[in-house]
């Protein structure tokens, strides 16, 4: 029988599986449209521009550089305070009426190229050019095809309108208005990265050892039972033993197309108030995996061992111990805590609790039989990560999975199924995230290898957990390095760590010849005491 919590957690984990990559923010946009050609080849960067308003420091904005000019300084502290002056005329498309004596000179966009505005400013003696586009969004400046003088000789950058006419007002209104033009470098290895990585790799590994545990506690009752050729049954509705769900072929296949019509229809009613049914929905599953751990924690304590053993019928629910009602209004109030205050600094924290617990609860319940349904469900998902990440660029010119996770529709900060940590050395800020899916789809692989191992009676050395479990870190560990050699451009994670996870296994299966076992039967069974007294009175 499989009870209320695994049935809710059969829907969060296909639910929260839809995001399934690592993002850490584009600091250099590669772009094989327009292609680099001597004078004009540059990276598109993004640009720090701090801004200060009669020597009072304002904002601080961030725009593109372009790909034609000299690259900016990547220092803070060696980059010029600089004026800035606005263009007469404004779109720069004729030699200006100002004389300019080194000042950065605001633009508007139009009118001629780029690189028309860029050799005028130059002319006139401007520094440097900052360009006001017409819309909020930021647009990569290249040369056009035709064009011959390109050697410019200052740095352009483009910001988008709300910044620029800021500036604009600022300088009407008779204030003296400098910048600084920087593109600080990502660090190589951001301490974020390296917690996160332990996260995910200690989520794994408590959830397979919890998942191994009520296994084999189940298998000894059994074996008490065949032994004592006894007709009672462990109370699976009170123990817990039994209350998980098995994944099957049909439902592992089944997977990405669910997945997919969910991930198509966030991306196109990716509002606020749609964020706002995601977070509802994310603190009802985070109350059922906080409260399923707590309880199972507290449970280890004598004190609490009365309390957790001790079950009461609740109208709904079935048999409630007393233990998961005294927590249950902790982890409400916690959930809702998080939900209304999300927005603060350290909202992060409460976030990644909540999905820990809720990831360890769903691979506690839903498990794959054996390997065969191991290797569909991954290679589903590895096809679906890669499809939504990099080959939905051609139909909806962007990818679809990296849109969903940032809200970049929705004006928040983000969708809440991730876990994430601030880049607290990274001078661009931003937050390092993995999805659920990341952990939750190798777990059920890497939970299985040790359930196996225990029940088949393997050590440490001779069984496949340390493998696999080996396998998936090194996975996410090149994960990130990958995601650093692409300057924070977010990657589908099981890119990388399916080939590791799913390659060692069934490598290593047969090489010690047990794949047809485990491909086809997966974990020993433990026979039923009925089937052996029927079959020993048949004698």
């Amino acid at each position: 029988m499989v009870s209320h919590g695994a049935s809710c957690a059969v829907f969060w984990s296909v639910f929260m599986m839809i995001i399934t990559f690592s993002f850490a923010g584009d600091i250099v946009h590669h772009d094989n449209i327009a292609p680099k050609r001597p004078g004009c080849e540059n990276n598109f960067v993004l640009v720090k521009v701090p801004t200060w308003i009669d020597g009072v420091e304002n904002c601080e904005y961030v725009g593109v550089g372009a790909r034609f000019g000299p690259t900016l300084e990547s220092k803070e502290k060696r980059a010029n305070h600089t004026r800035v002056a606005i263009a007469d005329p404004p779109d720069c498309c004729s030699l200006p009426k100002n004389k300019l004596t080194g000042e950065i000179i605001l633009v508007h966009r139009g009118q001629c190229s780029f690189t028309t505005k860029a050799n005028i400013a130059e002319k006139a003696g401007a520094s440097a050019m900052l360009i006001i586009n017409y819309r909020t969004e930021l647009f990569k400046m290249v040369c056009e095809a035709n064009e011959t003088d390109v050697d410019i000789g200052i740095p352009t950058v483009m910001l988008p309108q709300d910044a620029g006419e800021n500036l604009k007002n600022h300088i009407l209104n008779n204030s003296v208005v400098s910048v600084q033009l920087y593109s600080p470098y990502r660090p190589l290895v951001d301490v974020a990265e390296v917690f996160l990585w332990l996260m995910a790799v200690g989520t794994i590994l408590c959830a397979s050892y919890w998942s191994a545990w009520t296994v084999r506690e189940s298998a000894i009752e059994q074996e008490k039972l065949l032994k004592d050729a006894s007709d009672e049954y462990v109370n699976a509705e009170n123990a817990g033993y039994s209350a998980y769900v098995e994944i099957s072929t049909a439902a592992a296949i089944s997977f990405v197309v669910i997945a997919s019509c969910f991930l198509v229809m966030l991306y196109k009613f990716m509002t606020s108030w749609f964020v706002e049914v995601l977070v509802v929905l994310f603190c009802i599953g985070g109350v059922e995996g906080l409260q399923t751990c707590l309880v199972a924690l507290l449970s280890c304590f004598r004190w609490f061992q009365h309390a957790a053993q001790t079950f009461v019928k609740v109208p709904f629910f079935g048999a409630v111990s007393y233990l998961t009602i005294a927590v249950t209004p902790f982890c409400i109030v916690f959930a809702v805590l998080w939900g209304v205050y999300r927005h603060v600094s350290f909202a992060w924290v409460g976030q990644d609790i909540l999905g820990i617990t809720l990831i360890i609860t769903v691979l506690q319940i839903v498990r794959i039989p054996n390997l065969k349904v191991g290797t569909v469900l991954l290679s589903c998902a590895f096809l679906y990560d890669i499809f939504w990440v990099f080959v939905s660029k051609w139909w909806f010119h962007e990818s679809v999975m990296i849109v969903v996770a940032r809200g970049d529709k929705s004006g928040e900060d983000g969708i809440p199924m991730l876990l994430k940590i601030p880049r607290l050395f990274d001078p661009w800020g931003g937050y390092s995230i993995i999805g659920f899916g990341d952990i939750i789809l190798p777990g059920l692989l890497v939970a299985f290898s040790l359930r196996y191992d225990w029940l088949a009676k393997k050590n440490l050395r001779d069984g496949y957990f340390l493998w696999a479990m080996t396998a998936y870190g090194l996975g996410l560990l090149i994960t990130y390095m990958a995601l650093n050699l692409m300057d924070g451009h977010g990657q589908p994670a099981l890119l990388y760590i399916v080939p590791f996870t799913l390659g060692t296994f069934l490598s290593l299966g047969k090489k010690r010849g047990e794949l047809k076992v485990l491909w086809t039967r997966g974990e020993p069974k433990i026979p039923c005491p009925h089937i052996q007294e029927d079959q020993s009175t048949n004698q």
